[in-house]
């Protein structure tokens, strides 16, 4: 029997939306202050994933400025109804919940439809006799008398006018009494039920996935006996996968069902450097209510594959050599960018990056590309002409949770020396790690981590690298240090920090791989 490998997604892909069209499926994350926002992956069978591009990739759709890393764009909810592909959710800092529309899910996406919606974690459910409805969550109207005091919400959408109509109700708060946060609701209609599911008690360790169900859209809805219906919160913090929840369901054309939701691996402790992260799990209905990851109750990192016909996705290849007129969709930037700081075509075959004031401990959109990080175990390099001309430019690798918990492997200078540095921002503090001096036209730099071990070389060839600093901690990485809810990014990075300048780095190839 052939199996799987859990997570569907690895890296920070959290808060994972689902829907089928025929034999196709389509699946979208959060992407919080990162641009293009929203990626949005294709696959056949369920566990093969290709993204196909992201949802939201113009300036228009996407406003990001000033955002902290853990802002932006919350959980986003895919569906399809009459050839139209909707996309609806919450950008916290600027403009709240709204959707857009597309008749090809690769898009174009339209601009968004912005709606009167408190709260956040929108979700649409297209009924029988042709009513859509929104739901989402929002505080208590009775007040927040604790944090978390939120409730499940529903009202009428009306696709005409792209606005909410007639009454708001609210639904459901969630299993427990008094539980925090009921967030990430769906509402399906099987048989002659309406089922609605939420996640509850946060998206951190407590965690957990309850359901109601109602013979009538608007309630009342009854919570399954059998809840929460999948949860980790029980098991220790000793187990490696935690967080489990914020689940969708969808069922194949052959009958079956499943689950996609988001989880943690921890490792080096409690510490998630790779974020939350989309696993895939079987669901089987027992006497009106779903059973989920059957015989165990628990998200397993392997299963039997779905009773599909296996559709092996393009894989990328670990070294992007930088030889197409457009990034490949694996790399995003900070916050919706204004101006134009990197290029393919200015030398054919590198990635230039302008030195712009802007730094990465800013929240601004600093020349930085980069890509997740996927792997406990991994290896990151690059080559990079570049030559500093004053103490103030700098380029090389940066290591990414936040603007204040970062790593930066930078060539820049010092005085009348050229160095390579590892410079340490912990909590907006920066602490230069290690300085050595080298100078060269072009450098080799490699980043790998055993665990939270990361370690950091260079060189001027290929064939010889010299250690800056090994064995470096890397939990400032995790959100258990840094807080928020991303996960690490490895990006490409040039500044002149606060002034101006008209130095370039060109980097020939960025090759990322698991080990």
């Amino acid at each position: 029997m052939k199996v799987f490998q859990n997570p569907i997604l690895p890296g920070f892909y959290p808060d994972p939306s689902i829907c089928r069209v025929n034999e196709d499926y389509y699946l979208v994350t959060s992407s919080f202050a990162y641009f293009p926002g929203v990626p949005i992956f294709h696959s056949k069978d369920l566990v093969n994933w290709e993204q196909i591009g992201h949802v939201l990739d113009r300036p228009s759709q996407l406003p990001l400025d000033g955002q902290g890393q853990s802002r932006g764009i919350f959980a986003p909810t895919i569906r399809y109804n009459d050839g139209i592909f909707y996309m609806i959710t919450t950008n916290v800092g600027q403009g709240g919940n709204f959707f857009v529309t597309a008749t090809d899910p690769a898009g174009p996406w339209s601009d968004p439809y912005y709606l009167n919606a408190p709260g956040i974690d929108p979700s649409l459910f297209f009924d029988d006799d042709g009513k859509v409805y929104y739901h989402g969550t929002r505080p208590a109207p009775e007040g927040e008398k604790y944090s978390g005091n939120w409730e499940v919400w529903i009202q009428e959408l009306d696709l005409e006018t792209k606005q909410l109509v007639g009454e708001p109700l609210g639904l459901w708060r969630g299993a427990l009494r008094d539980v925090i946060w009921p967030e990430g609701p769906h509402i399906y209609k099987i048989d002659d039920y309406y089922y609605l599911m939420i996640s509850e008690a946060g998206t951190g360790h407590h965690h957990a996935v309850s359901i109601a169900r109602s013979k009538d859209v608007t309630g009342p809805y009854v919570g399954n006996p059998g809840n929460p219906i999948l949860t980790h919160r029980h098991l220790g913090k000793d187990y490696p996968i935690v967080n489990v929840g914020h689940c969708d369901l969808v069922e194949t054309q052959n009958g079956e069902w499943w689950a996609i939701g988001l989880a943690s691996r921890i490792y080096g402790g409690y510490y998630r450097n790779l974020g939350r992260e989309t696993f895939l799990l079987p669901v089987k209905w027992e006497d009106g209510w779903p059973i989920m990851s059957p015989g165990t109750g628990k998200l397993e990192m392997t299963y039997p594959m779905p009773n599909l016909p296996e559709v092996k996705s393009h894989i990328p290849s670990a070294c992007d050599h930088f030889d197409e007129e457009k990034l490949d969709y694996k790399w995003n930037f900070l916050r919706t960018p204004k101006e134009e700081f990197y290029s393919l075509v200015e030398r054919p075959g590198h990635l230039s990056l302008k030195l712009r004031p802007e730094k990465i401990t800013e929240l601004v959109t600093p020349s930085f590309v980069g890509r997740r990080q996927q792997h406990i175990d991994f290896t990151a390099s690059t080559v990079m002409e570049f030559t500093p001309l004053s103490d103030n430019e700098e380029a090389g690798i940066v290591l990414l949770q936040s603007n204040e918990y970062n790593f930066s492997f930078v060539y820049s200078k010092n005085g009348d020396e050229k160095v390579i540095k590892l410079v340490k921002c912990t909590n907006g503090e920066e602490e230069v790690l290690m300085e050595l001096p080298v100078d060269a036209s072009k450098l080799y730099l490699k980043v790998t981590a055993q665990g939270q071990d990361y370690s950091f070389y260079f060189g001027i060839s290929p064939t010889n690298y010299q250690t800056l600093m090994e064995n470096v901690d890397g939990r400032i990485l995790s959100t258990d240090v840094a807080g928020g809810f991303v996960g690490t990014e490895i990006g490409l990075y040039a500044s002149s920090n606060g002034k101006s300048s008209n130095t370039k780095a060109y980097f020939d190839w960025f090759e990322y791989a698991g080990v």
